[in-house]
């Protein structure tokens, strides 16, 4: 398989959760700002989306969205337990997180990237995000992960998205829960594999 990834992106999720399975591929770096690969490839004639996660299968088929990709991974070795069994209840409330997350926090931090976006909108996006930011607070205070007491799909894409704040000077010690959740992903030590190979990696 090839994951095709740029550093700080979403497609750090499905990086973390190839590393939990132990599975082989290949990583493959986007420049977002060309399209094109670190080889020089058309990004766009790979992913017309032309925006990572992508995940290129052995058959030549290629997977795009993270929650999409997730699951996909997770179900090649089930007994790893990062996804409940498909068609099980515990699976439609992952399938619930998967949605908030990537519609609520990569969507509302995502859009605070687009500088054309005066500062007055952004406080207003900060404002609903943060309400996003309880809610999971209300979880996250009474588990260590959003499924329970194991590490799953979810953990690693909200992980990779709640990096995100750095960037905004979002302090997530307002939120100590959250700031906990993100050391103790961050601990783990597929997590710092897959972060410095992103980093290391041509």
């Amino acid at each position: 398989m090839k994951l095709y990834y740029s550093p700080n992106a979403c497609s750090l999720a499905p990086h973390i959760v190839l590393r939990e399975l132990g599975l082989p591929f290949e990583l493959v770096r986007v420049d977002n700002s060309n399209k094109t690969t670190h080889s020089g490839e058309d990004f766009l004639a790979i992913n017309p989306k032309g925006y990572v996660a992508a995940l290129q299968l052995e058959n030549g088929e290629v997977l795009t969205e993270g929650p999409a990709i997730l699951q996909y991974l997770a179900d090649l070795h089930p007994s790893a337990g990062l996804a409940p069994v498909n068609g099980s209840w515990k699976r439609v409330r992952l399938q619930e997180w998967l949605n908030f997350i990537s519609s609520e926090i990569h969507g509302g931090l995502g859009l605070l990237f687009n500088g054309a976006i005066p500062d007055a909108v952004k406080t207003l996006l900060k404002e609903k995000l943060f309400k996003r930011f309880a809610f999971l607070v209300q979880t996250l205070e009474q588990q260590d992960y959003l499924l329970g007491e194991s590490f799953s799909v979810a953990d690693a894409y909200l992980f990779t998205t709640l990096r995100w704040t750095q960037v905004f000077a979002i302090d997530l010690g307002q939120w100590p829960a959250l700031e906990r959740f993100q050391a103790r992903i961050d601990a783990r030590p597929t997590v710092s594999a897959a972060l410095a190979a992103e980093q290391a990696y041509p």
